[in-house]
């Protein structure tokens, strides 16, 4: 239902209505000159050490004018490294930083050391694992068992997230899981964000942010959560850059130029990815058919080729030393090339008997852009903030689908050319305001529209028997337009009960409308058009409580969100897909959302120089989408499937997580993620009640042998799981890596063998009242990869900088 102006008004104000929040984090700025000559220095690293244990918190660099500003820094006691080539390192010890208060160290004179230009090295890397209020964030960029990959490749080997043979993500045991990258949902991906993710180099993403229980200001599609993909932004002063290239076995190659060249009030960024891929995978089906105990078994040798080329640009400029503006653009070219080769073989079957082969290809073209402008202003006030964002991205895809299969019986062969295109496009704007109140509270809102449209077409040819010629087949030649809109309005407000407990509570306002026309190409029907439509108003509240255990940073938090995932573009497209002509799937324009309520109960804990988090979660989850295999062919034995809104389902399970610094060159991270699935029976489908345990564990282990030479290690372990009709197979596989730094490390070499076993494959089973099946894929064998990088540039722009008056100088009370 649509709301009114009147109901309308009042939400907006119960909605701005302040109501809740945690304490904030604080700041540290100053600048750094010359001792000598009093001019600033740019460039210069400052490296923030956690005072009590002295680890790397977070770094930076001075930019304009030897500013220097560390922000998002929670409370506490640190130690501050100050390092620049040419120069004495230079410490502050026990700086002591205050919620939402700025700590200003005024002038910093580093003393110069002469012609000596032997570079500062201030020991101390990014933490593999950091640990939010809301998520938690891993730090891939020093991932040696994804070089040389790709985004799917990192994903992989992040705790917590799961990647099944076709590339999809599971986040606790499901796949419906929000993926964005910098925030946003990319418009490059398409309909498809499986394919995007296995074109993205791996090198060009920083951190990935896993936020199972987020607040409501962000979007609340995503049942288990959203996983963020950062990628990698150079913002060093001067011109700088990267060279990436690797090269693996069955034909993988990757190479890649990153360029960065900052000055006073302009930042400028680009980069360019090529990656050819080929995935080689196997796989076998074995399908029993109840009615008659005929039996259709297959197997397949299966090859996705690939090629992509990704080009970035972009500017940041700084209109003054609170407000700035960027601009940015992307262009994604990537073409699919899948082969499949399957044998068959028939079984008591009453129109089949022996043999046959079945011939698959599909060819794919992919062109995707997007253009994006943020705008960011800090006002005097310190922590208010005004942050807005607008984007506009389109992607296209065309493709062509022929298959042919022979029978050694006499029967007949069988063949069809499918020829598509998709045609998407993706509107996103947004505003963010921040307004703190005092040191401990704060007041947060924001809008958010986004709008997805797409056309999608298809025709098809099949093989006639009588003519030996392709004739039209109507059935599933059509076209599907469908237009999405999220409208959506948000409030928190963060505050202390005590100076243990603080809490947040948080409402988001969502106006969901999908529209779609199906439209037939069979010339004999009169009426074309079929049309659906989803209208949706909803109202998703957040809450958190967090108990600050002791001074060591040690809390215990609960969280409680309502969430929703909505059906994908292909997930309600009524086409017949026909790509596996004997199991052929197809869409439902009238799919529910699913309804999404999450509890979550987390402790997290440093013992020196042990990090780890535990969690224990619940989501129950109302209409789940799953496909429902609705009809099989008793004489053909193709089966046909559909989405629909099968079950209710519950989701609980505990995950720990730690990270363990056993001593400076060796390091771990272990997680265990322990669910238990319960499936609601529903009668219409046929759909029994079911109820399984799973569980998942992963350990990366880092081992640095020298300070240039370092190897890393990661095994994880997938148990069974039940599904609504069905089973999944445990499944395991171990990756190993070497990395040497060289040329004054400037540069690197690394090497790595992603499943050294040759164990990753997956197995399972789909029980219906009409069928029973077994099945075995394996999306990519055991692969080996060397890859190169090489860094570059000149950071030193002071020579041309003039002495700083007194009125640049940054004063006690001032705001930045």
């Amino acid at each position: 239902m649509l709301f009114n102006a009147k109901s309308f008004k009042s939400f907006l104000f119960l909605l701005f209505s302040p109501v809740f929040l945690f304490a904030q984090t604080g700041q540290i700025k100053a600048i750094l000159v010359d001792s000598a000559t009093a001019k600033p220095i740019l460039s210069a690293s400052a490296a923030l050490m956690d005072a009590k244990n002295n680890t790397f918190v977070k770094g930076g660099q001075s930019v304009d004018q030897g500013f220097l500003l560390l922000s998002d820094i929670k409370p506490g006691k640190y130690n501050i490294r100050f390092s620049y080539v040419g120069y004495e390192t230079k410490s502050i010890d026990a700086v002591e930083v205050l919620g939402g208060k700025s700590k200003d160290l005024g002038r910093i004179a580093l003393k110069s050391i002469g012609n000596v230009l032997n570079e500062v090295v201030v020991e101390g890397r990014v933490p593999a694992m950091q640990i939010g209020i809301d998520r938690k964030t891993f730090n891939v960029g020093e991932s040696l068992v994804s070089a040389g990959g790709t985004a799917t490749d990192v994903l992989a080997n992040v705790p917590t997230l799961q990647v099944d043979q076709d590339g999809s993500v599971s986040l606790r045991g499901s796949s419906s899981v929000k993926i964005l990258i910098d925030g946003r949902e990319s418009a490059l991906a398409g309909s498809d964000v499986t394919s995007l993710l296995q074109s993205l180099p791996a090198n060009s993403i920083d951190k990935v942010e896993v936020i199972t229980n987020p607040s409501s200001k962000y979007d609340a599609e995503g049942q288990t959560g959203i996983i963020n993909i950062v990628l990698k932004k150079n913002i060093r002063t001067g011109l700088n850059g990267s060279i990436n290239t690797s090269a693996g076995s069955y034909d993988n190659y990757m190479a890649g130029l990153t360029l960065n060249y900052r000055d006073k009030k302009f930042n400028y960024f680009g980069s360019y990815n090529f990656n050819k891929r080929h995935m080689v995978g196997s796989g076998a089906v074995d399908n029993i058919f109840k009615n008659n105990n005929s039996e259709i078994s297959n197997n397949s040798e299966s090859s996705r080729k690939g090629n992509s080329h990704t080009i970035k640009a972009g500017v940041d400029y700084s209109l003054s030393d609170k407000t700035s503006l960027s601009l940015s653009g992307n262009v994604s070219i990537r073409d699919n090339n899948r082969g499949e080769d399957l044998g068959y073989r028939y079984f008591n079957h009453p129109t089949l008997s022996g043999t046959s082969t079945r011939t698959s290809r599909q060819l794919e073209d992919d062109l995707g852009y997007e253009f994006t402008m943020d705008f960011r202003h800090q006002f005097k006030r310190s922590g208010e903030e005004l942050t807005a964002n607008a984007s506009y991205g389109r992607d296209q895809e065309d493709g062509t689908n022929v298959f042919l299969q022979e029978f050694s019986s006499g029967t007949p062969s069988t063949g069809r050319n499918n020829v598509s295109s998709e045609d998407g496009k993706n509107i996103n704007i947004q505003a963010d305001y921040v307004l703190p109140f005092s040191e401990d509270s704060k007041f947060e809102a924001g809008y958010r529209s986004q709008i997805r449209k797409s056309f999608d077409t298809q025709f098809s040819d099949t093989l006639s028997v009588a003519s030996g010629s392709y004739l039209p087949d109507y059935g599933i030649s059509n076209d599907f337009d469908f237009t999405s809109t999220v409208h959506a309005l948000y409030a928190n407000y963060q505050g202390k009960l005590s100076d243990k407990i603080g809490y947040q509570v948080g409402l988001r306002a969502e106006q969901f409308n999908l529209n779609s026309t199906y439209f037939s190409k069979d010339p004999t029907v009169i009426d074309k058009e079929t049309k659906a439509s989803q209208d949706f108003f909803r109202l998703y509240p957040t809450l958190f409580l967090t108990y600050n255990v002791g001074d060591e940073g040690d809390k215990i938090q609960f969280s409680y969100s309502r969430r929703v995932q909505r059906a994908r573009g292909w997930q309600v497209n009524p086409f017949l897909n026909v790509s596996d002509d004997m199991n052929r799937r197809q869409g439902n324009p009238n799919l529910k959302p699913e309804d999404v309520h999450g509890f979550e109960l987390s402790f997290a804990k440093t013992f020196g120089k042990v990090n780890l988090i535990s969690s224990a979660y619940f989501n129950h989850t109302n209409e789940v989408m799953q496909p429902y295999v609705y009809f099989v062919d008793t004489l053909s034995s193709v089966t046909y499937s559909r989405w629909e809104n099968l079950t209710s389902r519950n989701l609980s399970g505990f995950e720990f997580i730690s990270k363990v610094n056993a001593t400076k060159d060796f390091d771990f991270t272990f997680n265990l993620n322990l669910i238990n699935i319960n499936f609601k029976a529903n009668e219409a489908y046929n759909v029994k009640a079911s109820n399984g345990f799973a569980y998942n564990t992963n350990l990366t282990a880092n081992y640095r042998f020298t300070p240039t030479f370092s190897a890393q290690v990661r095994g994880e372990y997938n148990s069974s799981r039940v599904m609504a009709q069905g089973k999944m197979n445990a499944m395991k596989g171990v990756d190993v890596a070497l990395k040497k730094d060289v040329l004054n490390k400037k540069a690197s070499i690394m090497f790595n063998v992603r499943d050294v076993f040759n164990t990753r494959k997956m197995q399972g089973f789909t029980e219906t009242p009409q069928l029973s099946s077994n099945f075995e894929h394996r999306w990519m064998k055991r692969m080996f990869t060397l890859s190169l990088s090489y860094r570059f540039g000149s950071q030193d722009l002071n020579k041309s900088k003039k002495r700083v008056s007194n009125t640049n100088e940054v004063g006690e009370g001032e705001e930045y």
